[in-house]
This record gives C-alpha cells, structure tokens and sequence, in this order.
C-alpha cells in the first residue's frame, strides 16, 4: 500500500506517465535538452521516490551529450523504421498479435477508444495537422497521466478518487503494461538501435514501473471495494464502468 499521501501518489505516478511519455514522442529540441542537462532522470527519480520504487540499477551516469540529429536518428532507427518499412520496435499495441488476443484490429482500437471516450477524450482529427493513433504508447501514457490528474483533483477535493483509480487499473492491466512489455521483449532483442542512454534505459524498466502501480492500484481497489461491499446493500442499483 502507499505510504504516500493519495493525491501526492497521484501526482507523482501523472508524473511517472507524462515524462515517459514526453521521453517516448519523436524527440523534439525540448526533449535532448532536458536529457542532456539530467533534468528527465531527477524528475523519473523523484516520482520513483514519492511511490516507494527503488530507482533500477543501469540508469545512465552522467547527461547524454548527443546532438539532435543523433537522438532523432537512434529513435528512427529504433522505432519508426526497419525492414520492409515496418518498424523494428512499433510503439502501437496492434503491431503485436498477441496483445490483440485473437480479436481484430479494429475491434482491438475499439476498445482502447471507449476508455478514451468514457473521459471524454478523442483521437486528433487529420484537419488537426496529425492522427493519433490510439493504441500508440504515448497517447496511452498520456491518457494515464489525465486519469491521474482527475485522480489528484477528486483527493484535493475530499471527492471519491475511485472511479480514477479503477479505471487507471483496468487500462495499466489490460493494455499499457502488456504493451510495454511487448516493447521492451522486442527492443532487447535488437543488436544496436542507437538509442539514447536514458531512453533505452526507460524502454527496459517501464514495464516493471506500470506493473508495481498496477499492483499498487488493485491493492486500493480492493480495499475501498471491500469498505463499500460492508456500508451499501448487495441489492444497490449498479453504477458504470467505473462509478
């Protein structure tokens, strides 16, 4: 269970979500800099901290040195292309088959985008000047760092964070944790991407991160489930997915 406060933990698992999120986008001028002046692995540190992760071993030394062009070629490399143009490590959840479990793909999305749109969220449109793909990392990353925002707020607000906290627990065990274990298993398997230090060293440990706050989330769940199943009547009227 957290020893933290819940809309301290809240705010720093967002904080967990959103810099590897930030970190896993083509990278753009913003995200060498805070590479190359440490600020991306203090502020993982910190958030790691507030959750009681113990931050891994293997995480880089010292600040990356490398130009721009060398972060976005090694990102190229890694997860945009490859052979026959398909990218050697696809950061959307459909490129891998068995995270669909037999269902087809636009089912699949289907399904991610009704979590989306239970919080009223949307894909960007094309006149937007991008698609987003639903089932890419970093728009699941993102999604999570709303749920918790909402969260946060519903803490500071004395309001039930509940219907935050299980949804963030259905999505981490449904979809983002398997994707990002589906990443790391195909990224370690390549012989050189030319991946940044820190990079890299986030694709191997993600994984591990989203499973302790999935675990973390199903504790709270089943407690606060548990208090609730004692003060209203089994014959209650059912609420929503996650109300």
């Amino acid at each position: 269970m957290f020893t933290t406060e819940p809309a301290v933990a809240a705010n720093a698992r967002g904080a967990l979500f959103r810099i590897a999120a930030a970190l896993l986008d083509y990278p753009l001028p913003e995200t060498r800099q805070v590479l190359v002046d440490g600020r991306a692995l203090s502020a993982l540190a910190k958030a790691l901290h507030l959750l009681g992760i113990s931050v891994p071993t293997g995480a880089p030394a010292r600040p990356s040195n490398g130009d721009l062009e060398s972060l976005q070629v090694g990102y190229t490399n890694t997860f945009l292309s490859g052979r026959k143009g398909n990218p050697r490590v696809p950061l959307m959840a459909s490129a891998y088959k068995h995270l669909m479990a037999g269902s087809a793909q636009g089912s699949f999305l289907l399904n991610i985008q009704a979590f989306y749109k239970h919080f009223g969220l949307k894909a960007a449109e094309r006149d937007e000047g991008h698609v987003e793909e639903p089932d890419h990392l970093v728009a699941m990353l993102e999604f999570c760092t709303l749920l918790c925002h909402l969260e946060e707020r519903a803490c500071d607000r004395d309001n039930d964070p509940g219907p935050y906290q299980r949804a963030q627990r259905d999505f981490l065990t449904r979809y983002l944790t398997p994707l990002t274990e589906a990443v790391r298993d195909r990224y370690q398997h390549l012989d050189s991407g030319g991946l940044e230090p820190t990079l890299a060293w986030l694709v191997r440990n993600l994984p591990e991160w989203c499973m302790n706050q999935q675990q973390q989330l199903t504790a709270i769940t089943a407690e606060a489930d548990t208090h609730s199943e004692q003060l209203i009547p089994t014959r209650s009227v059912p609420q929503g997915l996650w109300d």
